[in-house]
């Protein structure tokens, strides 16, 4: 027996079925001060202060890490706040988020925005919380300061972002933006869609889906990634295309890729599950930017995924209140976009994921591992020794109906409401502390991370 397995733990796992980082097994985790300390055969015999023993239908994930939330606080906390995103989280396996630098007043675009940003999560996280930059019109000499203060990249903009206070990067701001970054290797995420394109595509009005669909392109979006390909090709930068909701684009990805191009790509769970022909009239819960398109862009997503063009899967959750989503009048043209769905994200794409032949351990691979990695979040995203131990108890083979009514984050809106989702997180559990379950801790838990 080894050295692991005959010292004494904090808490040991006790999995049939645990995703590790070469796929499903089975296995004993031990947990030492928060971190995992051994992970050994299932029946070895590991001496703990308590041993947590999953269900034989259920299933031992690491935590799930979103790169993507909008959480909004401060300033516009009636949308979201730190509170209401991290038990959202935590509810869905997420035991780690990175927030997006907008729709927070201040957005976070210089050292003394980030303070206000951290002051205000430090005391609500109920998950680990880290924190995204913004490149903007104007901040270029701030972006080294927020690097060094510890965030963990830079957004920007290539066309409005939908708030005036973080205004775009016209091209030449961001070959000025990326060739700063290069210099100390800090990554751009990009929100890939070319204004010029937008603003020649017909106007977004009224009811119809389909009119709204016309009003963002494909080729807005196609364009956009093209352009920001060639400058990271020209500077050498690293650069990641945010939400990619068009099939259109991954040729050129897997092109730029071969030729050594630093570029990764994202998507999210509502550009996986949904299709445009089956948004109704009026459902202004499905509005996003980019959109959700149709089926067979869907599909094509999908297999983006399984030859994996596509890096990882996260929420891109932004919500707004109730009345933003203009549902009295019903019009796309006027309404918020953004979809609300962090607590529902792995149940969202394990239902999609199993009809398409993948395996749980492709879904955290998606959702947990190359999230982290890509993001830098260290000791994060995998079930191994040296890791925090941040776990989601998984019952892949259980189902619900969601109902907006009882999930936690702030505002009752959702685009899944009333859909049936394979897949129900029974607990979480945080460096070692459970989080979401029946001895769950209810003070926050969660920590501030830096770069």
């Amino acid at each position: 027996m080894s050295e692991a397995a005959t010292a004494t733990f904090d808490v040991v796992f006790r999995a049939r079925r645990l995703i590790g980082p070469n796929g499903e097994t089975s296995g004993s985790v031990g947990v030492r001060d928060g971190r995992i300390a051994a992970v050994e055969p299932f029946d070895a015999q590991l001496d703990a202060a308590r041993t947590v023993e999953l269900a034989a239908d259920e299933v031992l994930l690491p935590g799930l890490v979103d790169t993507h939330v909008h959480v909004n606080d401060p300033g516009r906390t009636e949308w979201e706040g730190f509170d209401t995103a991290t038990r959202a989280a935590a509810a869905g396996g997420v035991t780690t988020i990175l927030d997006m630098p907008l729709n927070s007043l201040p957005p976070t675009i210089d050292t003394g925005a980030l303070e206000i940003k951290r002051k205000t999560a430090r005391e609500k996280a109920h998950v680990d919380v880290g924190f995204w930059g913004g490149a903007v019109h104007g901040n270029l000499g701030e972006l080294r300061g927020l690097h060094e203060a510890g965030v963990f990249g830079f957004k920007c903009f290539l066309l409005h972002s939908g708030v005036d206070e973080f205004p775009p990067l016209n091209p030449a701001e961001l070959d000025e933006a990326l060739r700063e970054l290069a210099r100390y290797d800090a990554m751009m995420i990009v929100h890939a869609e070319d204004s010029d394109a937008i603003e020649h595509a017909p106007t977004a009005h009224g009811e119809t889906y389909g009119d709204f669909l016309n009003s963002r392109p494909r080729g807005a979006e196609n364009v956009a990634i093209a352009q920001v390909i060639e400058l990271a090709r020209r500077i050498g930068g690293r650069v990641h295309i945010l939400h990619l909701s068009s099939s259109d684009a991954l040729p050129m990805i897997a092109s730029a890729r071969a030729d050594g191009v630093k570029v990764t790509v994202e998507t999210c769970p509502h550009y996986l599950s949904f299709s445009a022909e089956e948004v109704p009239d009026g459902a202004t819960q499905f509005k996003c930017c980019p959109p959700i398109r149709e089926a067979r862009n869907r599909e094509l997503l999908w297999q983006g995924l399984a030859d994996g063009i596509i890096d990882c899967v996260v929420s891109d959750h932004s919500p707004c209140t109730p009345e933003l989503k203009r549902f009295d009048i019903g019009d796309f043209g006027v309404a918020w976009g953004g979809v609300s769905s962090l607590q529902l994200g792995l149940p969202a794409v394990w239902t999609q994921a199993r009809v398409r032949g993948h395996s749980l351990a492709d879904v955290v691979q998606w959702m947990s591992r190359k999230p982290a990695e890509l993001a830098g979040v260290h000791r994060k995203g995998s079930i191994a020794v040296g890791q925090d131990a941040d776990f989601c108890v998984f019952a892949p083979d259980a189902a619900f109906v969601v109902d907006v009514d009882k999930l936690h984050h702030r505002n009752p809106v959702s685009p899944y409401h009333g859909r049936p989702l394979a897949g129900v997180v029974r607990e979480t559990w945080l460096r070692g502390t459970q989080i979401v379950g029946p001895d769950a801790a209810t003070a926050p838990q969660g920590n501030l991370l830096t770069r």
